[in-house]
C-alpha cells in the first residue's frame, strides 16, 4: 500500500519506518527540514513543506496514496488546518492524531476516518492494524514476547478450532472470543463478547468476527500478518 504521513516527529517517524519495513511505500512531509533529513533515506520520498499552505500541500501526491496520516502532534492549529485543507482538496481517507480532548472533538467534527491517540495506542499497534486490515491489540511481555488480540483472518473461517494452531506460524492460540448481543434489564440490546470453550467442543468452527488471542514472539506474529495481509 501507499501511505502519506504528514508530521515526521517521533510518532510519524516510527510509523514511517515500520510501514516501510513491512514493504509499503511511504511518503513523508514535515515543515522542519531536520526531520525530513533524518528520515529521507528510509522512505520513498520526503518533502519539506508547510502543510497549512494549500499551494504547498498541492505538491504532494494526494490522489495517488491509499491513506493520509496527519501525525502532527505538538501544533494544534497546524493539525486542524492541515486536515481542513485535505478535506477541501477532496482527500477521503484521513487518519489524524489528537493531542487532547478538544483536539479530538474538533477532528470528530471534521469526520476523519480515524483519530489517533499515541498515549492510548502505540504506533506499533497501528502499523499492524493497517497491514492486516483489522484491529490488532498487543501487550508486550518482554523484549520479544507478546500477547496479540486480533480478529480472525478470513482464511480461518469455518476451520475447526482444533486445526487452527497448525497455521499460526509458531504462535499459540490461548483464547477465542465471539462477539454477540445481550439484552439488559431494560430490554436494550447491547454488543458484548463471550469466551469460546473450543477445547471442550472439538467441532467448534471459526466464524466471521471471531477474535483470536495469541501468544508468541514479535517475529512470529509479523510472519502471520504478512501471510494474511
Amino acid at each position: 500500500m501507499r501511505y502519506l504521513i504528514i508530521g515526521l516527529g517521533i510518532y510519524g517517524t516510527n510509523l514511517a519506518r515500520d510501514l516501510t519495513d513491512l514493504g509499503n511505500e511511504v511518503i513523508g512531509a514535515d515543515v522542519r527540514s531536520t526531520n525530513v533529513e533524518a528520515i529521507k533515506d528510509y522512505i520513498s520520498t520526503a518533502y519539506t513543506i508547510d502543510s497549512t499552505d494549500p499551494a504547498a500541500l498541492a505538491v504532494l501526491p494526494l490522489k495517488n496514496v491509499d491513506l493520509v496520516i496527519v501525525a502532527i502532534g505538538e501544533n494544534f492549529g497546524a493539525s486542524v488546518k492541515t486536515v481542513a485543507q485535505l478535506r477541501r482538496m477532496g482527500v477521503r481517507r484521513i487518519f489524524a492524531r489528537a493531542i487532547d480532548d478538544l483536539h479530538k472533538s474538533i477532528l470528530e467534527g471534521m469526520e476523519v476516518e480515524r483519530i489517533l491517540n499515541p498515549e492510548q495506542r502505540a504506533a506499533h499497534d497501528l502499523v499492524n492494524e493497517l497491514e492486516w486490515g483489522a484491529r490488532v491489540e498487543t501487550m508486550r511481555l518482554d523484549t520479544s514476547s507478546y500477547i496479540v488480540k486480533c480478529r480472525a483472518p478470513e482464511y480461518f473461517f469455518q476451520m475447526k478450532y482444533a486445526d487452527v494452531p497448525d497455521s499460526l506460524h509458531g504462535l499459540t492460540l490461548i483464547a477465542a472470543i465471539r462477539p454477540m448481543d445481550k439484552v439488559n434489564i431494560l430490554g436494550i440490546r447491547r454488543p458484548d463478547e463471550e469466551m469460546l470453550d473450543y477445547k471442550n467442543s472439538p467441532d467448534e468452527r471459526v466464524a466471521a468476527g471471531d477474535i483470536f488471542v495469541l501468544a508468541g514472539s514479535e517475529r512470529d506474529y509479523k510472519a502471520l500478518f504478512r501471510t494474511f495481509s
